[in-house]
């Protein structure tokens, strides 16, 4: 054991030592992966301390360097360093976060970490809460909790009686909604062809009108899906006004945040994150803003019966504590990592004013990059960050380039950028016009990463440009 542990730590050094280095995107095909770990299982098995050094040494190249500064492909963070020693702990306990009698530590530390989270993000000090595998499963706990409420109002017990013959529950989202929800609709039965996109306003946002609209046309149970920094523009939405408007109908208001609510430990963004404690429930992942490894999602949800009702289960060889906190009630899972851990890690480490500086930053590098590389030539800026997410398109010269032509360019862009291995971006379709996404949620980014971007940007589209003259 402890030489299979010394060869994992050292690789981890090595690794972690050289990712201002490394290339950010993949530079190895799938078919070498393929071959290289596709490898025979032998009848006697293999030493560990050999497993860990050829594991290591056959993913090389196959790993997106998304623990750098220079990773903005996605959102997603880079973990803090006493959130990876954490995890390393973690997984040499190797408990089962499941209730208070398989890891009572596990237990406590959840439970921590629940009230510290809460208060962080100015939500409800007496809203549940649970750590689930990411914001996927953070939307299911608490549409599961939405459905049990909402259709107890109507006289149906969903946990007893299941969705046969109970009254359809709508969902009223945004435009701009993530694809996550309807597959939490799909996940609850609930199905997500109940879900009604409404159109949003030029800034992204929902405007009252639509959602009264809306919201007067039935009577059924209804759920509201609201945003908080939504995947593309980083938008809110006007939760002042929607969320009693909502409330006045009946239904009940769901956040996403999955990165956005975050915005909630800085005051610099009190103006737009205004009225978001009103929701009846929110959906976040710790793996992005919060910078711990990935697989921890964050839910909480105001009222506690509904979301205990909506998860809980018992069976006679479970041990209860009455005075203690068992996670199966508050998540879906059973068999559990206690993910409290490097979560209870990376708050200690932050302390509140690191998690705002750190919210802070993050914005500061996303306005800087999508101004630098918005302003070289051939390159025009789609989006001006709300707060760390911004997109930029590149135009494909001549007078007589389409809009299908500045797709194509822009895609090149990217791909170029990516091969270079100085930064990695992600494209997306936005306006029916394809654009490069800029997402910054990570810790170790800095102000050089940003200059290195915007020189690996200015050199991608030069070599596009010379490519271009060159057929």
């Amino acid at each position: 054991m402890r030489a299979a542990l010394e060869r994992a730590a050292h690789h981890a050094y090595t690794y972690l030592e050289s990712l201002d280095r490394v290339a950010v995107a993949a530079t190895v095909t799938r078919t070498e992966l393929v071959s290289r770990l596709d490898v025979p299982l032998t009848r006697q098995g293999v030493s560990p301390s050999v497993i860990v050094d050829e594991l290591v040494a056959a993913v090389d190249g196959g790993l997106t360097g998304s623990a750098t500064g220079r990773f903005f492909a996605w959102v997603i963070g880079g973990a803090l360093p006493s959130a990876v020693a954490t995890e390393w702990l973690m997984s040499a306990w190797d408990q089962n976060a499941a209730n208070y009698a398989t890891s009572p530590a596990s237990s406590v530390v959840e439970e921590i970490v629940g009230k510290w989270l809460l208060d962080a993000l100015r939500l409800p000090p007496e809203a549940s809460f649970g750590l689930t595998t990411g914001c996927q499963m953070a939307h299911f706990t608490a549409l599961s909790a939405a459905r049990e409420r909402l259709l107890r109002a109507c006289g149906w017990d969903v946990g007893e009686q299941g969705l046969a013959g109970s009254e359809p529950i709508r969902v009223l989202a945004t435009e701009m909604h993530h694809v996550s929800v309807d597959r939490a609709l799909r996940y609850l039965g609930i199905g997500a062809r109940q879900l009604t996109a409404l159109p949003v306003a030029a800034d992204g946002r929902l405007e009252p009108a639509t959602l009264e609209a809306a919201l007067s046309k039935s009577t059924a149970p209804t759920i509201v899906a609201l945003n908080a920094g939504d995947l593309n523009l980083g938008v809110f939405d006007p939760y002042r006004t929607l969320i009693p408007l909502a409330h006045s109908h009946g239904a009940w208001v769901h956040v996403d945040g999955a990165f956005g609510l975050f915005a909630r430990a800085s005051s610099r963004f009190d103006t737009m994150t205004d009225g978001l404690d009103l929701a009846d429930s929110w959906a976040a992942d710790a793996h992005k803003w919060l910078n711990v490894p990935q697989d921890c999602g964050v839910v909480a949800v105001r009222h506690r019966d509904a979301h205990r009702r909506g998860l809980t289960i018992f069976d006679s060889y479970l041990v209860r504590d009455d005075a203690a906190r068992d996670q199966l009630d508050w998540n879906p899972e059973w068999s559990r990592r206690s993910r409290g851990f490097p979560v209870y890690a990376a708050l200690r480490e932050l302390g509140r004013d690191g998690l705002a500086a750190l919210v802070d930053r993050c914005v500061d590098h996303c306005a800087r990059l999508v101004d630098g590389i918005g302003s070289l030539p051939g390159a025009e800026i789609v989006w001006q960050p709300t707060i760390n997410q911004g997109l930029v398109r590149f135009l494909a010269p001549g007078p007589n380039a389409t809009p299908r032509d500045h797709d194509a360019w822009t895609d090149e862009v990217i791909a170029r950028i990516n091969r270079s291995g100085e930064a990695m971006f992600g494209g997306v379709l936005w306006n029916d016009r394809r654009a490069m996404r800029i997402s910054v949620v990570n810790w170790r980014t800095t102000q050089s990463d940003v200059d290195r971007t915007i020189e690996a940007a200015r050199r991608a589209l030069v070599g596009v440009l010379t490519a271009g003259e060159e057929r």
